[in-house]
């Protein structure tokens, strides 16, 4: 795999400014970039949308959407999807919620983004976005996303047109489950793979586990295997890295960029 269906997650070298992200990203020939919604709205959403357009660059994501559990979703749903049309994306990724005292288990959860996703669906639509719904590792399911494996992300995204909804495919998330690869083969098969996530597992996990997303090649998910798997289910979009790593920030921002190009053609 070669550098044309790159994309650098802008969370994975957050220390670098947009300009200077956008800037390198020019240098080294990477073609996309997944943006997020707070450093995009600290710099300005038009002036982020000219500076990655002018150049050249394609905005694979916008993260994130969701939290449908949570009082407003309904508001802050649609500003991001305004984002995302202004940034020139055709897909908000969407992390669903956890529980709430008004959804205090995962069953009325998962009911409730159902019903979220169902009034969101249609202003997407209208607007030319998809939603990926990304499926989160259980240990994440109490606060951040109460759809846990690809089959219950689709379960949902099947109430709705896959040109409307769809999923994440996330290595980071799914590689544990001996059932996402047939998940895997049934969302290609149906046009549901919106997005493709990169990162790699690797322990003991920080306190926290928020950020421990681990550099391409250091943990235990092997990659290659799943890049293959997505390809073989027909998707042909961006394959985008997202590292979540204090230890990772805490370095050049330049040279975690150059060392994850690196270990994406590498790995």
């Amino acid at each position: 795999m070669n550098l044309d269906r790159f994309s650098v997650n802008q969370m994975t070298v957050k220390q670098l400014a947009l300009p200077e992200l956008v800037a390198e990203c020019v240098r080294l020939g990477v073609p996309g970039i997944g943006l997020w919604r707070e450093p995009v709205q600290a710099y300005g959403v038009e002036a982020a949308a000219a500076l990655v357009r002018d150049a050249g660059l394609t905005v694979t994501t916008l993260c994130r959407g969701g939290f449908f559990t949570a009082d407003g979703w309904l508001a802050e749903n649609r500003a991001a999807i305004d984002e995302a049309v202004t940034l020139g994306t055709d897909t908000l990724v969407l992390v669903s919620g956890g529980l709430t005292p008004a959804c205090p288990d995962l069953p009325s959860a998962r009911s409730r983004i159902t019903e979220a996703i169902a009034e969101l669906a249609p202003y997407a639509g209208e607007h030319g976005i998809r939603l990926a719904i990304e499926p989160l590792h259980p240990m994440y399911a109490s606060d951040r996303c109460a759809v846990s494996t690809l089959d219950q992300a689709l379960e949902i995204a099947e109430h709705f047109p896959a040109s409307q909804v769809g999923v994440t495919v996330d290595t980071y998330h799914l590689w544990w489950d001996d059932r996402a690869p047939a998940a895997v083969e049934h969302a290609g098969a149906t046009g549901r793979i919106h997005s493709f996530q990169l990162a790699d597992w690797t322990t003991p996990l920080p306190a926290g586990v928020l950020n421990g997303r681990g550099q391409l090649g250091t943990g235990v998910i092997d990659l290659r295997a799943w890049a293959d798997l997505v390809e073989k289910a027909g998707y042909t979009g961006p394959v985008e890295v997202e590292l979540f790593n204090d230890e990772l920030w805490a370095r050049d921002g330049v040279e975690v960029l150059e060392e994850t190009l690196d270990r994406f053609l590498a790995v």
